[in-house]
């Protein structure tokens, strides 16, 4: 009984070993049909398989790194912020521009010039007319009463938030600080052609400088720096309805005061207290 049982297991396994045998030949077989080079669908996709990884890859360092950045990028947003907050701050008390340097240095180059030519003047001045004689002796103690420069008093934001929004209507702190730039240089051009010699001015601005030197002598007006209603030209005060809302501001502010001498109205620039 024992020795049926055990050939008939020696049976099964023979069985199934050339069962085996027969697959692992019919696995040779397909592949000798079938070579990897036949299937050129399966290359494509592993290089792209590949490919793909090696971007992934790529990304995830980037990502590494820009996370890393991260903390960096904060506090100079945070810097930049505050610099910001600060610069805001002074733009509120500047003006939109500022008057030339340059010109102003050339301005007070030319009155050197102007000074050494009139003390050459007066040591020839005997054998002068009576109108040359004038101009040395009167204008140049006129120029030294008025000082080097114009005044350049701006307003403050505070200042301007003080006056009635009737009064204010549109008019910004920067309008009204630039309009106070451009009365500076009518009351430099004024000063110097009051002090200029005849010789030195063209004849279409004598007619002009011989008005101003009535103007300069009168008590009012004397030592002082000033401009004509007239000479608002720009670019920013100008004769117009901005131009005289500016000046009521500034008037009310302290920052001019005005006169009537003859046919001409007269602004007359304040200094600080």
């Amino acid at each position: 009984m024992e020795g049926k049982q055990a050939g008939s297991s020696l049976d099964s396994l023979i069985s199934s070993f050339n069962k085996r045998v027969s697959e692992l030949q019919e696995l040779v077989i397909a592949r000798n049909m079938y070579p990897a080079s036949s299937v050129p669908d399966l290359t494509a996709i592993d290089a792209a398989l590949s490919s793909m990884e090696l971007q992934v890859q790529s990304i995830k360092d980037r990502l590494r790194e820009e996370t890393e950045a991260i903390p960096k990028a904060k506090k100079l947003i945070e810097a930049s912020l505050k610099q910001q907050e600060k610069l805001q701050k002074m733009c509120v008390y500047a003006p939109s521009h500022f008057p030339d340097k340059t010109t102003m240095l050339n301005s007070d180059i030319n009155r050197c010039l102007l000074q050494e030519n009139v003390k050459k003047h007066e040591q020839s001045s005997a054998l002068r007319s009576l109108q040359s004689e004038e101009e040395v002796s009167v204008l140049p103690k006129e120029k030294k009463g008025r000082g080097s420069s114009p005044p350049l008093w701006y307003i403050t934001v505070e200042e301007l938030n003080s006056l009635s929004s009737y009064m204010r209507g549109r008019l910004t702190l920067e309008k009204v600080n630039a309009a106070v730039n451009d009365m500076a240089s009518y009351a430099e051009a004024n000063a110097n052609l009051v002090s200029a010699p005849k010789q030195k001015l063209a004849e279409n601005l004598w007619e002009k400088a011989l008005k101003l030197r009535d103007i300069v002598t009168t008590g009012a007006v004397k030592g002082k720096h000033f401009f004509l209603e007239t000479d608002m030209k720009g670019p920013t005060l100008k004769l117009d309805n901005t131009g005289k809302a500016i000046l009521t501001v500034l008037r009310h502010l302290g920052r001019v005061s005005e006169t009537r001498i003859g046919p001409n109205r007269v602004i007359i620039l304040m200094k600080p207290n």
